[in-house]
């Protein structure tokens, strides 16, 4: 009974986490602004996968791709609140209308990588491993 008891009363899934991307995200009175970040439940992974993948007949058979950078920006902007990178503002600053575009063009290699390692360890992509060792304990 304990068992089905954890499953019906689990912690709840959403999680926000302020994160500092970077020392160039200054206020008008020079603090450092963090970015905000959220996780996502598994539909909407999954909803986020389903858009990267594409499948095309090559020499007669049917070939399925990923498109990897095309989820790690789609990632990225589903599970970035602030700044939110769909705003209309933040678009025209970066001379786009597309969003996915905007954190390539707002941030440098260097911090992209960064903020989308804080979006995965948010939501629990590395953990897998140290959680099936502690359930075997």
């Amino acid at each position: 009974m304990a068992t089905l008891y954890a499953f019906l009363h689990p912690e709840p899934i959403e999680k926000t986490k302020d994160v500092i991307i970077s020392n160039r995200f200054k206020d008008e009175d020079g603090k450092i602004v963090p970015f905000t970040i959220k996780n996502i439940t598994q539909e909407e992974n999954t909803a986020l996968n389903k858009k990267c993948k594409r499948i095309e007949t090559v020499k007669g058979m049917r070939m399925e791709s990923f498109d990897s950078v095309k989820y790690t920006n789609m990632l990225v902007v589903a599970c970035t609140v602030k700044p939110d990178f769909r705003e209309a503002d933040i678009c025209d600053a970066y001379h786009t209308m597309d969003p996915l575009d905007v954190p390539s063009r707002m941030l440098t290699a260097g911090e992209f990588t960064k903020l989308t390692q804080e979006i995965m360890d948010l939501n629990d992509f590395d953990d897998v491993e140290s959680l099936e060792d502690e359930a075997k304990n």
